[in-house]
């Protein structure tokens, strides 16, 4: 993010420009200037999220209690401090910047590569240079955050223009972050997450006016100077010509800067003498095809490639109001949108017509008490990054694939309201990473009709009704998003918090023939185990080696609880949303402590450890899932009685079959998941059904 090479440049040729402070003195000097005002920071979360994940263990799908542990102490240390905290994520991915965003996943993808032949060769998660951010990490962030009181907003378009309005219009003390946007953006001070002391709550301060003197600029040049040195808008290579005419001009290169540090004086002192000197008129050393529409203005949001200039964001809630979030209101509880939405209902085409309903969902998204839902009904577009999957292991779909039915369903529920049926919604645009998709275009995904006796209910229904019963209906189409509607008499018996686990396991085994009876209990068995565990245990916990088929099976799981969020969140929340929030109920480390005994034979008393609570429990949850599963026609088996069947102990070659067989795909019957052509392709009915193991897919 931020403009090429910049935040490098200030710290090695400008240093002037960094200053290191103290927030709690900062905090005291507003307060003593501003009596009765509470200091606040704006935190650009999506910044900050590789700062906060501290836990040495990343690989096994995430340390979630003690991620959790770590954010705790974080807005602890600021509240002591009188500091209080606004977190920003983004809620979108603005067109102008699909093309960045995809160039960064298929960079993504390499690197997901490298850490499976690392996991390969030496079993060990690969060292911190390689670290990559746990799936999920972002949206059980912001449920995190609420769940500690914090006030959370999801953006309507790129954060760092909310961040960089509200840091201005709010009067904060500063934005924290780690873009060089906010040393562009006209707005408060900019404050370095990287640099971030938590014990002293000292920091680094990045100054837009010294790095102006510095440059012999003023501050209405910055924008400008963004375009031309090129940031996630305005592509580097657009200015390359320009800026190696300013270099060869500039008379007064530095020998302490290297070359990257000369091209950036050199521009700024072309802006400064020049292009100043002649406002109004064309440069002759920038080509005329490019067309870079840059207000100069004191606007927030500086650099656009939209000619029509963005609208103002207003201010968003009173920073002194003090706000304890629940992670999903009650449907009469009114919604409090930080952003003044009607100017926006009125001009945008949406997916939906109906603005009431519209409204609600646009509330929600604002107060990050929903996942995808308002990108649904508004946009027809929803984007996943990347996920720690083996590109090789053929036995595995990728997590893409697995819930691709379920959010058909959700796209039904939201897009048809009730009415008009599936066949009657257009498709909506999936950016989904997975191996073979080179992202040139999005995945045209049709909706799927909702099965539920005596029709699917509408939104207002759903979201709004307080009738007897409404808790009922809206439970019957969760399941019904999963196709688990024959499966409601097995949860009903499971207490909070395994229902939805259960939910989310018999989904998974009746989609993915692969997963096995130890892969069952591995999964049963941490969660029960990590109800007695707190952070620091977790912490000391050891592994013999590292599996590259659990560290799969790890993320598919964290992304079917991203899955969950969904899936409540469209259907008015009737299960409560801490029941799969994964410090409750997944651990990393410890689910792959228990993948590894479970491969080794361990009993079940041996998995709970020894712990005959958990183990009666242990009984109850295997039961209501190897029941569910039979109901489907799929009887969950131990590995060993299946290997026969495979190549191999998991039968990684393909010759597994699973229910994300595309069935009624372009791609034809009997052709293996992996080998789909990615793309501008439609899928329409379902066609996830299992194909049974003589299906004729061996390799």
């Amino acid at each position: 993010m931020g403009v090429r090479g910049l935040q490098g440049f200030v710290g090695s040729s400008c240093p002037q420009v960094c200053t290191v402070v103290s927030l709690r003195e900062l905090a005291e000097q507003h307060r003593s200037r501003h009596p009765g005002s509470t200091p606040t920071v704006v935190v650009d979360a999506m910044c900050c999220l590789r700062y906060w994940y501290t836990p040495e263990s990343w690989v096994c799908g995430g340390q979630w209690k003690e991620y959790f542990s770590v954010l705790r102490d974080f807005v602890r240390t600021f509240t002591a401090a009188g500091i209080k905290l606004v977190f920003f994520f983004d809620g979108m991915v603005e067109q102008h910047k699909r093309d960045v965003w995809v160039k960064r996943r298929l960079r993504n993808n390499r690197e997901v590569a490298r850490i499976f032949q690392h996991l390969k060769s030496h079993r060990a998660q690969p060292s911190r240079n390689m670290f990559f951010i746990p799936s999920g990490l972002a949206i059980f962030t912001r449920f995190a955050l609420k769940t500690l009181g914090q006030e959370t907003l999801c953006s309507l378009q790129e954060a760092d223009y909310e961040v960089a309005a509200y840091g201005l219009q709010s009067h904060c003390l500063g934005i924290l972050g780690e873009d060089t946007d906010y040393l562009i953006y006209d707005t408060c001070p900019y404050f370095s997450i990287s640099e971030l002391c938590l014990d002293s709550l000292s920091t680094v301060m990045l100054c837009r006016e010294k790095l102006c003197e510095s440059l012999g600029l003023r501050l209405a040049d910055l924008p400008l100077l963004a375009c031309l040195l090129g940031n996630d808008v305005v592509p580097e290579g657009l200015f390359e010509t320009f800026r190696y005419k300013c270099l060869s001009s500039y008379t007064s290169g530095r020998e302490n800067c290297d070359r990257k540090g000369n091209v950036i004086f050199a521009v700024a002192d072309h802006i400064s003498k020049v292009l100043r000197l002649h406002q109004g008129q064309k440069s002759p050393w920038i080509s005329q095809k490019a067309k870079v529409i840059t207000p100069l203005d004191s606007q927030v949001v500086s650099v656009s490639s939209d000619p029509e200039p963005k609208p103002e964001v207003p201010v968003g809630p009173n920073p002194e109001s003090e706000q304890e979030s629940p992670m999903c209101t009650d449907p009469e509880s009114k919604q409090e949108d930080p952003i003044s939405m009607e100017p926006e209902l009125k001009q945008q085409v949406t997916m939906v017509s109906d603005a009431e309903i519209l409204k609600v969902a646009r509330a929600r998204h604002v107060q990050a008490e929903s996942y995808l839902v308002y990108n649904i009904m508004a946009n027809g577009e929803i984007e996943c990054s990347n996920t720690l999957e083996d590109a090789l292991d053929q036995a595995l779909p990728s997590q893409a694939f697995v819930y691709r039915p379920v959010r058909q369903r959700v796209y039904s529920l939201l897009l048809a309201d009730g009415h008009g049926g599936a066949s009657s919604c257009p498709p909506v645009q999936e950016w989904f990473v997975y191996s073979g998709n080179p992202l040139r275009h999005p995945d045209l995904v049709r909706p799927l009709q909702v099965n539920i006796p005596g029709g699917t209910p509408s939104l207002k229904q759903l979201w709004l009704s307080q009738e007897p019963g409404a808790q009922a209906q809206r439970v019957d189409v969760l399941l019904a998003c999963f196709d688990l509607s024959s499966s409601r008499e097995e949860l009903q018996a499971v207490e909070s918090p395994f229902q939805a686990l259960c939910c989310l396991l018999i989904y998974l085994f009746v989609q993915v023939d692969t997963l096995c009876l130890e892969d069952l209990h591995a999964f049963l068995a941490q969660a029960l185990c990590l109800q007695g565990k707190s952070a620091v245990q977790l912490v000391d916990l050891q592994l013999d080696h590292i599996d590259s088929r659990a560290v799969q099976l790890g993320s598919l799981l964290v992304r079917g609880l991203t899955m969950l969020v969904l899936v409540n969140s469209a259907c008015g929340c009737p299960w409560s949303m801490s029941d799969f929030m994964p410090w409750n109920i997944f651990d990393g480390k410890l689910f792959h402590e228990k993948y590894l005994q479970s491969e080794k034979g361990y009993s079940a008393e041996a998995l709970v450890e020894q712990n005959r609570a958990w183990l009666t429990q242990f009984r109850q949850l295997e039961s209501a899932v190897c029941a569910a599963c039979l109901r489907e026609d799929r009887r969950v088996v131990s590995g060993q009685l299946r290997q026969p069947h495979h190549a191999g102990r998991w039968g990684r070659q393909g010759s597994g079959s699973h229910r994300t067989s595309l069935r009624h795909s372009r791609s034809g019957p009997g052709q293996h998941w992996r080998d789909q052509g990615p793309g501008n392709r439609q899928h329409e009915s379902d066609p996830w059904r299992r194909y049974p193991s003589s299906s004729g897919w061996s390799t």
